[in-house]
């Protein structure tokens, strides 16, 4: 399978397939792959060699990146470039919420409102009323709700397709600066033997704050409400907890603010 979002061109038209032809793969009335860039040529009619003379391209929509994958007859990759980044892709997956995706570090938010320690209350209280483990999967994961609610609304063909625009992008490139960043200000203000103690608890739980980030790249009901998590990284304030003490990370991940709940 190719990436979200994948499309084929004859050197002129543009070709792809929109959200109806999408609901009809998913309820198996097609037998197409969602972003294949030969199940999109196949569909139009450019079976066997006329495939061959297709250009074939991938636009991510949320990082704006666009990838010309083969060049096979005249050159348009300029031509569809700028029309993926006119698409409204509420015509491919209505449910994406399109918006820029961000290090919350890189917000430079050094200030605690009264307001943020409610947010992070509530978010205490709603992880808590997940379950939370420093194994995978123990119970109802925060990481478990968000995967099931988006395959459940969405369904596998779209939601594998769009993961790697959202959930990997995501995860990968933000997850692991964010962690690090966490650590090692954990580190520097408890000290090396008490944060080899405590690691896999802060690590379960900037893990926790990635995953329902992802969540809110979708306009779908989730079983919980994540709302309090993704304000407060929206808002540049990263939430680790160790197992006794919440703290709140801001520019470089700089503890703002440190106590029990």
């Amino acid at each position: 399978m190719c990436n979200f979002f994948s499309l084929v061109s004859d050197g002129n038209k543009p070709y792809y397939f929109d959200s109806v032809i999408r609901k009809k793969i998913m309820k198996g009335k097609l037998k197409y792959e969602t972003d294949s860039h030969t199940s999109i040529a196949d569909y139009y009619g450019f079976k066997g060699e006329k495939e061959d003379k297709l250009n074939k391209y991938e636009y991510n929509p949320l990082t704006k990146k666009f990838i010309i994958d083969q060049l096979n007859t005249v050159d348009d990759s300029k031509k569809i470039e700028k029309f993926c980044k006119s698409l409204d892709f509420k015509t491919i997956v209505p449910e994406l919420i399109i918006k820029p995706i961000i290090n919350p570090f890189n917000l430079h938010n050094n200030l605690i409102s009264e307001g943020d320690i409610k947010l992070l209350k509530k978010w205490n209280s709603v992880r808590t009323s997940i379950g939370y483990s420093i194994r995978d999967s123990v119970g109802d994961s925060i990481m478990d709700s968000v995967r099931d609610s988006i395959r459940d609304s969405i369904m596998d063909s779209v939601r594998d397709s769009i993961r790697v625009s959202v959930e990997d992008y995501v995860r990968d490139s933000i997850r692991d600066s964010v962690w690090y960043s966490v650590r090692d200000s954990i580190r520097d203000s408890v000290g090396d033997s008490i944060m080899d103690s405590v690691e896999d608890y802060v690590r379960v739980s900037v893990r926790d704050s990635v995953w329902v980030y992802i969540s809110s790249f979708f306009n779908i009901k989730y079983k919980y409400d994540f709302s309090s998590a993704i304000k407060l990284r929206e808002k540049g304030l990263v939430p680790s907890f160790d197992g006794k003490i919440w703290r709140l990370h801001g520019e470089n991940g700089k503890i703002v603010w440190e106590g029990k709940i």
